[in-house]
C-alpha cells in the first residue's frame, strides 16, 4: 500500500503532536519551567501522549479522523444534549442499554453520564468526591460494562460525557491516603500547611461555597498534624496543581477515558485550581494555561474528545473558559451558559425581559472561535441568582433586593408566585439564597396541579416549552436535564433519606419516571404533552441548518418589555427567534420583524407560515417562533 493510503500511526502522532505544540509546550514552560524536575517531567508527558496514543481503540482512531475532518461535529443542529443519573434513570450501565431507543427518539446525540467514577462511600457530594478515576462506581457496573455502552452509544450517533473533577479528590484516594501517611511525594500532591497560620491569611480573601454544611476553605487533621485545603467538603482534598506531577496524573487518566469511549469530558471546579494568596483563587490566569495544555494534550493523542469547562462564574470570568485573547480557540470547546439559565427565570418571574436582553447582549460576544455554549435551563445543581449590582444598576433598580425577590419568587413565598422550590445554602452574612427545585415545579406545575388549576397547569406546560425552545436556538448544545422532557416534580421525599437531607439540590434529582414515559406518545396529561412538545422542537432544531452554534448570535430589542428575541445570522439567511415570557398577548410590529431580517414569515419551529393581522404579529402567552 502507498503512504497515502495507509500512514503509519507513529507519522499520524507526529503530526498531531507538532499541530499542537504551540499550544502546549509555552504553557507549561510557564508553569513548571522553573520546577527543578521540569525536563524530565517533558519527557514524561511526551511518553504518556505516545503510549495513550498507541492504546486508543482502531474504531476510537477512526473517530479521531473523522472529527479532525468535520471539527464543527459538535456545533451542529443535529446536536442535542441529555443528563442522567445512572441508578436513577435505568439502575445500572447494563439497563441503559435497553433505555437507548427512548432517548434516540427523542432526539439525543449526546448523553451525560453524571457522576459514574468510583466516589467515596458514604457522602460524595453526588459523586463529585472520586476516590477512583479509573474505576466505574461499583453500583453502576464495570468499566467492561461502562465500555459496552459507549459502544453502543456511539454506534448510534450519540456522544457521551462523563465528569472528571480537576480540583481535588476524595479523602479516601490512593494519593490522599499516602500523603495522610507522611509519604512526601504524596504530600506535594495536595496543599498542607502545618499550622493555621497560612491558611488564616488564605481565609481574609477566600469565599464560602457550601456555608451551611462546609463553613471555612480548610479542615484540620490532628490526626496527622496538618491543615489541608478543602475548598467543598471536608472530605474532598484539593489537589497542588503547582506540582507538575498532579498535571501528568491527570492527563493520563484523562485519556484512560478517552480510551473508554469519553467524547466530552466535563471537567469539575476548574475556576479553584490555581491558589494565590490575596484572590479569591478562583479564575487565576494559570487556570487558563493549565487548561489549554490539557486541552492540546487531548488533540494530540485523542482529537475526537473534547472538554466542557464547567465555570459557573459571571460572563466576564466565563468567557476566558471557552478561549479569549492568547488562548482564543485554544482551551475549552464547551461552558455552561449560566446567564442565560439566570436570565430565563428572572424574565419569567417579573414577565420583563429588559435586563436578560442588556445581561446577554452588553456581555457575551456573538460567536466563539471553536468552541459553544452548552445551553440549559435546569440542571443537577442549585440556581445561584448571578445578577450583578452594576447589571441592575444600569436598569435603575437594586441587585440585591432583584436576588432576594427572585430567592423568594422561586420558593414560592412571594405573594403571586407560580414556583414551588426550596432554598439551598442560605448565606446569613451576605443574604444570599440560592434556590433548588424541578424545572417543572419552578414552572409553576406543581401549584397548579394540587390546586387542579387547569389555566395554571396549561400556563406551566407553555413556560416549559418556551425554555426548551429557547436553548434549542440560541447556539450551543441544549442540554434536557432527566425528567425534564416529562415534566418530573419535585420530589419532597429526599428529606426522608439521611444521605440526602442535608443537600436541597435532591429534590430536583427525582427517579426516572418510565410510567409516564411510556404512555408521552398519546396522552393529554403534562408529561405526554412536554414530550412531544420536546420532542419537536428537537427535530425542527435538527432541520434548521441556520441554528449551527458557528453562526452568530445578535440580541436584539423588541419593542415590550415581555417579548425577547436574537437573530441568528445565517448564511442561507437570517433566522428571528421570538419568545413572549408573559401569560398575556403580545403584539409586534410587522414593519420591525422586517427591519430584523424577517422575509417569508415562515415559522421554523412550527413550520407553518405566520401572517401579519393589520400590521402586527400576534403572539400568544408564552409563544416561541423561529422566523426564516
Amino acid at each position: 500500500m502507498t503512504k497515502a493510503a495507509a500512514m503509519p500511526g507513529e507519522e499520524i502522532f507526529a503530526l498531531r503532536l507538532a499541530r499542537s505544540a504551540p499550544d502546549l509546550w509555552p504553557m507549561l514552560e510557564t508553569l513548571y519551567g522553573g520546577h527543578p524536575d521540569y525536563a524530565a517531567f517533558r519527557t514524561r508527558l511526551l511518553k504518556a501522549l505516545r503510549k495513550a496514543w498507541e492504546d486508543r481503540p482502531d474504531d476510537l482512531k477512526h473517530l479521531d479522523l473523522k472529527r479532525d475532518l468535520e471539527p464543527d461535529w459538535f456545533q451542529r443542529p443535529g446536536m442535542a444534549g441529555y443528563v442522567l443519573y445512572i441508578d436513577r434513570f435505568a439502575e445500572n450501565l447494563t439497563n441503559i442499554l435497553e433505555k437507548l431507543d427512548y432517548l434516540q427518539d427523542l432526539g439525543i446525540t449526546y448523553a451525560h453520564f453524571m457522576p459514574c467514577l468510583k466516589p467515596r462511600a458514604g457522602d460524595s457530594d453526588g459523586g463529585y468526591s472520586v476516590m477512583d478515576y479509573r474505576r466505574i462506581n461499583p453500583a453502576y457496573g464495570t468499566m467492561a460494562d461502562f465500555e459496552t455502552v459507549a459502544r453502543a452509544l456511539r454506534e448510534r450517533g450519540i456522544s457521551l460525557c462523563i465528569d472528571l473533577v480537576l480540583n481535588h479528590t476524595a479523602k479516601e484516594h490512593s494519593w490522599a491516603k499516602k500523603a495522610a501517611k507522611g509519604d512526601p511525594k504524596y504530600r506535594d500532591y495536595y496543599l498542607m500547611f502545618d499550622s493555621s497560620e497560612i491558611p488564616k491569611r488564605f481565609e481574609e480573601s477566600l469565599v464560602e461555597v457550601f456555608p451551611d454544611n462546609a463553613p471555612g476553605n480548610f479542615t484540620h487533621y490532628p490526626e496527622i498534624g496538618k491543615w489541608v485545603w478543602t475548598t467543598f467538603n471536608e472530605h474532598q482534598w484539593d489537589l497542588n496543581w503547582a506540582n507538575p506531577q498532579v498535571f501528568l496524573e491527570i492527563v493520563g487518566i484523562m485519556l484512560f477515558l478517552a480510551n473508554r469511549g469519553v467524547d466530552v469530558l466535563r471537567l469539575d471546579a476548574v475556576a479553584f485550581m490555581w491558589k494565590r494568596m490575596g484572590t479569591r483563587c478562583q479564575s487565576e490566569p494559570e487556570v487558563h494555561m493549565i487548561l489549554q495544555a490539557l486541552r492540546a494534550c487531548s488533540r494530540i493523542a485523542a482529537p475526537a474528545a473534547i472538554h466542557l469547562e464547567e465555570a459557573i462564574v459571571a460572563p466576564a470570568e466565563m468567557l476566558p473558559y471557552l478561549g479569549r485573547g492568547r488562548h482564543d480557540g485554544k482551551e475549552g470547546n464547551l461552558a455552561y451558559h449560566n446567564s442565560l439559565m439566570v436570565q430565563f427565570w428572572s424574565s419569567l418571574a417579573t414577565r420583563d425581559t429588559r435586563l436578560m436582553t442588556h445581561v446577554l447582549r452588553g456581555h457575551f460576544p456573538t460567536r466563539l472561535t471553536n468552541a459553544t455554549y452548552a445551553t440549559y435551563i435546569r440542571c443537577h445543581d442549585d440556581i445561584g441568582w448571578a445578577v450583578t449590582d452594576e447589571d441592575a444598576g444600569a436598569l435603575g433598580f437594586s441587585g440585591s433586593a432583584h436576588r432576594a425577590f427572585l430567592s423568594d419568587f422561586y420558593d414560592g413565598t412571594f405573594p403571586g408566585s407560580f414556583a414551588r422550590g426550596t432554598l439551598f445554602q442560605v448565606n446569613e452574612a451576605t443574604g444570599d439564597k440560592r434556590i433548588s427545585g424541578s424545572f417543572a415545579s419552578l414552572a409553576g406545575l406543581e401549584k397548579a396541579v394540587s390546586a387542579a388549576d387547569a389555566a395554571g397547569t396549561e400556563a406551566a406546560v407553555q413556560r416549559i416549552l418556551l425554555g426548551h425552545a429557547l436553548i434549542a436556538s440560541f447556539g450551543g448544545i441544549p442540554l434536557i436535564y432527566m425528567g425534564d422532557e416529562l415534566a418530573q416534580l419535585n420530589d419532597w421525599s429526599y428529606a426522608d433519606v439521611p444521605a440526602h437531607a442535608h443537600d436541597s439540590r435532591w429534590i430536583h434529582r427525582p427517579q426516572m419516571d418510565w410510567t409516564a414515559a411510556t404512555q408521552g406518545e398519546a396522552d393529554a396529561t403534562p408529561a405526554g404533552l412536554v414530550f412531544r412538545g420536546t420532542r419537536h422542537i428537537l427535530a425542527r432544531r435538527a432541520a434548521t441548518a441556520g441554528l449551527h452554534a458557528g453562526n452568530p448570535t445578535e440580541i436584539l430589542s423588541p419593542p415590550g418589555a415581555g417579548l425577547f428575541a436574537f437573530r441568528r445570522a445565517a448564511p442561507e439567511g437570517p433566522i428571528l427567534c421570538l419568545f413572549n415570557f408573559t401569560e398575556g398577548w403580545q403584539n409586534l410590529p410587522e414593519t420591525w420583524a422586517r427591519h430584523m431580517g424577517a422575509r417569508g414569515f415562515h415559522d421554523a419551529l412550527s413550520d407553518t407560515p405566520v401572517t401579519a393581522h393589520h400590521g402586527v404579529v400576534a403572539l400568544p402567552p408564552y409563544a416561541r417562533l423561529w422566523l426564516l
